[in-house]
This record gives C-alpha cells, sequence and structure tokens, in this order.
C-alpha cells in the first residue's frame, strides 16, 4: 500500500512539474508568455450599489469621495509601485454627479490617464448589474455609460475594457459586437453567498465566455464571445472553497483590503496578500508560463491605503520584473496569445495558516475548457487527495430568466459543498465518464 501511495504523489508531482521549454521565449511588454502581470481597478460611485440609474441600495457615498481621498490614493499606489498604470471605473452616477467634489475627480482621473496611462471607464450596476436589471437595460446602460466616458475624456477616447464584477454572456457579446470592447472584467471567481449576487463557478485565468453562460468558456465558434472574461480579485483558492463566512472565515479572502486589511491589520493582512500574491508569482508562473495578480479597491473604503502601499511595495522587490498595467492592456495581451479556449492552467497552493487559509491543507487547481478540477489534501500528508470541485464545462449551461442574485455554474461537484452531492470524493470514485474526460488532459493522475 505505501508503494501505491508513493507512486501515485510521484504522478501528481509530474503533473505539476511538468516541463515548461514551451513556455520559454523572450518576454516583452507585448508578449503574455515569460511575464508577471498585474492589474488594479479602482471604483468610484455615489451609492454603495447603484442598482439602475434611478434605484439605489446601499449607504450614499459622496461625503466618502473628495479630491484629496482621490489624490492620496492616487499617491499610494504610485509610492508602492512607480509606473503603475491602473483602471478606474466609475459607476453612472460617478459619471453624471454635477456637484464640485464629483467635477474634480473626474477632471484628476482625467489627469492619470494623461500622466500615468491610466484608464478610465465604466461599471453598471456596482458589480451587480443582471441581479437588477434586464438584459436590454445593462445594454443601454453600456452603450451610455461608455459614451459619457468618452465624453468626459475627449479627443476620441475609448476605454479598452470595462469593470463590471459580473456581467452575463448576453452583455458581454454586445460589449464585443456592438461596442467593440474585447475585455471585461464580468466574474468574481468563487463568490457565493457574499454580496447581492452568486457567481462561483468558472475558470479564474482569462477565457472567452459561451454564449451559454458567463462562467462556462466557449467550446467552439458558434458559441463563442470574443469578449476576454476577467476575474476581478485574485483570491486565496483554500479560502476561496468556503461557502461565504462558513467556519467564521470569509471566502473572499485573497489580495481585498477588506478581507486582509481591514479583518487583520497592517502586518498580517499584507502577509496574506503576499502569500496569494505568491501562489501565481511563483509556482503559478513556473506551471503556466505567466501569471496574473488583480485587485479591486473602492475609494471609498476607509481602509488606511498605507497598506496598498506596502503590499505593492513587497511586490516590487520580491518580483522586480511584475508588469503593473491597466486591465485592458492585460486581456488585450492575451486575447493576442490565445485565440481559441486552449488553455491549460494550473495552480498549487499550500495554506498560510492566516483565516481560512489552512496550514495543514493543499490544494491544486486544473482548469481548462473542458472542466475545472480541485484536489484537495493534507499538506504532507499520505493519503490520496479528494475531489472538492469537478465542472464539466462539456455539459450545456443555462443563465437565469428571471431577475435573481443566483448565477453560478455549479458542477457535478461544487467546492462550496452545499448540496448533498458535493461531498469530496476519490477521483476513481467519480462517475467513468467523468474519469475518462479528465484522463484525457491528465492521464498521469490515474497512474
Amino acid at each position: 500500500m505505501k508503494k501505491l501511495l508513493f507512486i501515485f504523489c510521484l504522478c501528481l508531482l509530474s503533473v505539476f512539474s511538468s516541463s515548461s521549454e514551451s513556455f520559454k521565449k523572450p518576454a516583452g511588454d507585448d508578449s503574455l508568455i515569460g511575464n508577471r502581470f498585474l492589474t488594479f481597478n479602482a471604483v468610484i460611485r455615489v451609492n454603495q450599489i447603484e442598482v439602475s440609474r434611478d434605484r439605489n441600495v446601499g449607504n450614499d457615498e459622496r461625503s466618502l469621495h473628495t479630491p484629496a481621498v482621490v489624490k492620496k490614493y492616487r499617491e499610494a499606489i504610485e509610492t508602492g509601485f512607480t509606473g503603475a498604470r491602473i483602471t478606474w471605473a466609475f459607476s453612472w452616477l460617478a459619471l453624471h454627479d454635477t456637484t464640485s467634489d464629483y467635477r474634480k475627480i473626474r477632471e484628476l482621473v482625467v489627469g492619470y490617464l494623461n500622466k500615468f496611462g491610466d484608464e478610465i471607464t465604466f461599471i453598471p450596476g456596482a458589480y451587480f448589474a443582471n441581479a437588477y436589471n434586464s438584459y436590454e437595460q445593462v445594454n443601454r446602460d453600456l452603450r451610455d455609460g461608455l459614451a459619457k466616458v468618452s465624453e468626459i475624456v475627449g479627443n476620441g477616447y475609448r476605454p479598452k475594457s470595462v469593470v463590471a464584477g459580473f456581467l452575463s454572456s448576453v452583455n458581454q457579446l454586445y460589449l464585443a459586437e456592438k461596442e467593440g470592447i474585447h475585455v471585461c472584467q464580468g466574474n468574481i471567481w468563487s463568490q457565493y453567498a457574499i454580496d447581492n449576487q452568486d457567481g462561483d463557478g468558472a475558470v479564474s485565468y482569462p477565457f472567452y465566455p459561451s454564449k451559454e453562460h458567463f462562467c462556462k468558456p466557449a467550446q467552439g465558434k458558434d458559441d463563442f464571445i470574443d469578449c476576454i472574461n476577467l476575474d476581478g480579485w485574485t483570491v486565496d483558492f483554500l479560502a476561496g472553497r468556503r461557502e461565504g463566512f462558513a467556519d467564521g472565515f470569509n471566502s473572499r479572502m485573497g489580495v481585498g483590503p477588506i478581507e486582509t486589511l481591514d479583518k487583520y491589520g497592517l502586518k498580517t493582512g499584507v502577509e496574506e496578500m503576499i502569500h496569494s500574491t505568491a501562489i501565481h508569482f511563483d509556482k503559478g508562473f513556473k506551471l503556466n508560463g505567466f501569471a496574473w495578480v488583480t485587485n479591486c479597491w473602492e475609494v471609498s473604503l476607509p481602509i488606511d491605503v498605507a497598506g496598498l502601499t506596502k503590499w505593492l511595495s513587497e511586490i516590487k522587490i520580491r518580483w522586480p520584473d511584475v508588469k503593473f498595467i491597466t486591465q485592458g492592456e492585460f486581456g488585450l495581451i492575451w486575447r493576442a496569445q490565445y485565440k481559441t479556449n486552449d488553455f491549460d492552467y494550473r495552480f498549487v497552493e499550500k495554506g498560510s495558516g492566516i483565516g481560512g487559509s489552512d496550514k495543514d491543507k493543499e490544494i491544486k487547481w486544473f482548469m481548462n475548457k473542458d472542466f475545472r478540477l480541485a484536489l484537495l489534501m493534507n499538506a504532507g500528508g499520505k493519503e490520496a487527495p479528494k475531489v472538492i470541485d469537478f465542472t464539466n464545462y462539456i455539459k450545456p449551461a443555462k443563465e437565469p430568466s428571471e431577475i435573481t442574485r443566483s448565477w453560478s455554474l455549479m458542477g457535478d461537484i461544487n467546492q462550496k459543498q452545499t448540496r448533498p452531492q458535493d461531498k469530496p470524493v476519490l477521483l476513481k470514485e467519480l462517475p467513468v465518464e467523468s474519469q475518462t474526460l479528465i484522463k484525457k488532459h491528465y492521464p498521469e493522475l490515474f497512474r
């Protein structure tokens, strides 16, 4: 038995230590392979959740948005990482508010576009447009919001991307075909039972979405949407496997400030942010040939931006080659490399011991066009890993036909373990057809 377990572990290791010779090529600003990328989205709004043009849910945040706050915020980024180019996303009301502060804020950000090369774009529905509006209304908001951005910036400016939190496949198709925008932050990876919309089930790195569901990678020409679907926040994979706040932890913990700096303070908060960053910039870079970390920070958050500077400074020291660019630039670099969904992403994480990032656990993710697969095991243990997520993207999918918060794409087994069928199992306990599909991509897992 010990010999069999040893052989099995060696097979697993071989899957995650495959030669990356094919990735080795000169790294340049326009090259995906061979580079580490960092993107950062700054959200400016008037109300906490602007569910439509004339209806709000949450707190009025006008007093939290001042030119001084915006200046301090941008200075914190430049201090931590000189030369950074970030993406600013304005809500509908923030684009149209006529008060002195918002007029000055818009002028400031246009200045940052000219000075730093930042991107300015629109965020519909304050992350949750489809949870409150029809497809048709979201399309109208996208059309008019983007037009307002162009008007404010002037000189024929057009953003390369849109920030949306979650955005349906119908609306991403509209962006690509009618607005000529081919990059959208359109999914929040693993989000479930937090905030005002659920959307677990997608791939955590860029992909072309299917016309069937925004969480599903397109399977071919017939369901292909030419709009790169990006995650909004890089999360700790071990924390992300939980449902909402299960076990007293926050499943959104990763590089985001609320779950780290606000929860644990500067020292421990930055430690977790760097841990989540390293998952990608260290092992992930070796496995995938490139690496990407992304963050989103509302300007209104009452969190000391010293933590932002500290995180960025440590990134610059530890990974000096990181390219900190706008999400539109990054998405188009990925699009130039991949014309179809022929990606094969792999990730490995051992827990940090902070919050829901269990110190005694190790998780391995496999993500491709056909499925996503997660294996959980005890770190350093001899037990065979168990499947905690298997989402088969070949199966038909369908987005909701009504206004709802429930937009997840739940697979045969889902990491959140909210259904009886989500109980973790061994690979050999999966249905034969599932094992066959996995063997097609990763036969080493069954040797």
